[in-house]
């Protein structure tokens, strides 16, 4: 990073003062963007929750199949904003525009191929996840009323990665915080109102996803307008967003693998372990999205210097952008490790299951600064374009961690013991493989490919 170093230091003073405005600029309305999401699903638990146990459990299940799906597609975003942000920093807004318009078609055609064999595949999918009797009857009911709704969800996923890309993380604040309270008040209609139950949630749902579908439809065709772009689709420009977005699914697929991998010896431990891990995991997810928030102002604005050519600025906002998150993680360790020990206690009185949170949360805390590294990085790379590398790395990162995720269950080890060496492996063994990999491809400008668009390795080979 020494380059990094010497890049920031021949920046003029004013800008290089203003690159902390610019980071905040975009990370602070993505991290309210991104905690509504899990904030739909929360309100549509509360709302069933009272309408009985079978019934929240349906909602539970059925809820993890159709978030495994949209995570899946979150290329949508991630390969969507760096293709704007790059031609915009080049100065051709209407060719933005156009790749912008190209991912959301695909987001389309994806989100009707999986509606469709969603509601199909409805009662095979809910009982390959164990249900069975009433319980499946209603996750079958939620997981097919939501499948109205995943088109929706999937192109708001792409046009949130076009107003990135065009540096508007505020707008998709608003959107999301709208569309969040529209849920509730809809969801209680249909659901107590009218009494659909659980398929009035899921319905509740999918209508405010089409909402703000919407709301991101009449923004983007207004700006199409206003440059000319024509609303039909190119073929080429979405068979290119999918060839990159294909490598991105893998970069995702390798992740879920490992967080399906932990939740498996975790179960295998005992209830203790598995009840610990759950509540250790949702505060690492809770501080990824602050961290998935520097990451996505980093996918902007690395796209949008790289488009203009602008590489002394692009290794300015990476350095300033790696202090940001490890000086965030370092924060949030420290006072996650002070908390540790009275944690556990606000969510169970359990004192086996509080042993077990507190040595998995002084573990969590130990890596935060390296996650700070990890999630910029991936920000860094994806902003570059660089999938076909996140992808390998990814499969790398998950042959490190599987073996130690190995000797951890074949160690037979239960309770805060058995948990603590699960996250000693997960949060320190497979970040800290994250980290080198993603560490590794930053040593050198490889990565930096400059220009409105990043060419394939096959027309490079041409």
């Amino acid at each position: 990073m020494l380059a990094d170093v010497e890049a920031e230091r021949t920046l003029p003073a004013a800008p290089a003062r203003g690159l902390n405005r610019r980071i905040l600029a975009l990370a602070v309305p993505a991290f309210g963007a991104l905690i509504a999401e899990p904030l739909f699903l929360l309100a549509d638990s509360a709302i069933v929750g009272h309408l009985g146990v079978a019934q929240l459990a349906g909602v539970g299940l059925a809820a993890t199949v159709v978030q495994t799906a949209v995570g899946l597609m979150v290329f949508l975003a991630y390969s969507t904003t760096p293709a704007v942000a790059r031609l915009l920093g080049a100065g051709r807004m209407p060719e933005a525009l156009a790749a912008g318009r190209d991912g959301i078609w695909l987001a389309v055609l994806i989100g009707v191929v999986l509606s469709v064999a969603g509601w199909i595949w409805a009662p095979q999918l809910t009982a390959a996840m164990g249900a069975a009797g009433q319980v499946q009857g209603f996750a079958v009911d939620y997981l097919r009323w939501s499948m109205p709704g995943l088109t929706a969800m999937l192109l708001v996923l792409a046009a949130t990665g076009v107003l990135r890309g065009l540096q508007d993380t505020r707008t998709p604040l608003v959107v999301a915080g709208a569309g969040f309270l529209a849920n509730i008040a809809i969801n209680l209609l249909l659901v107590y109102g009218l009494g659909l139950s659980v398929a009035g949630s899921a319905l509740g749902t999918s209508l405010a996803q089409w909402g703000m579908a919407a709301v991101y439809l009449v923004i983007l065709y207004r700006l199409a307008a206003r440059h000319g772009v024509p609303l039909r689709p190119r073929w080429a420009g979405i068979r290119g967003a999918a060839h990159v977005g294909s490598w991105l699914m893998l970069r995702t697929l390798s992740m879920r693998l490992a967080l399906l991998a932990t939740v498996f010896v975790a179960a295998a431990q005992g209830e203790v372990s598995l009840a610990g891990h759950q509540l250790v995991m949702t505060m690492y997810s809770f501080l990824a999205f602050a961290l998935d928030a520097i990451a996505i102002a980093a996918q902007a604005l690395i796209g949008k210097e790289l488009g203009a050519g602008r590489t002394a600025v692009a290794h300015a906002l990476t350095r300033r952008m790696i202090l940001w998150g490890v000086g965030f993680g370092a924060v949030t360790g420290t006072l996650l490790a002070a908390a540790a020990p009275v944690a556990g206690w606000l969510f169970t009185s359990d004192r086996a299951v509080v042993e077990a949170v507190t040595a998995g949360l002084w573990l969590l805390a130990a890596s935060q600064p390296v996650c700070g590294y990890v999630f910029v990085l991936d920000g860094v790379l994806i902003g570059a374009g660089d999938a076909q590398y996140l992808a390998v790395a990814g499969v790398v990162n998950l042959a490190v961690y599987i073996p130690l995720l190995a000797w951890v269950h074949t160690a037979a080890l239960s309770g805060a013991a058995g948990l603590a060496w699960l996250w000693a492996a997960f949060a320190l063994g497979y970040t800290l493989a994250r980290a080198a990999t993603l560490g590794w491809r930053i040593r050198t400008d490889a990565w930096m490919v400059t220009g409105a668009r990043r060419p394939s390795r096959r027309s490079m080979a041409a």
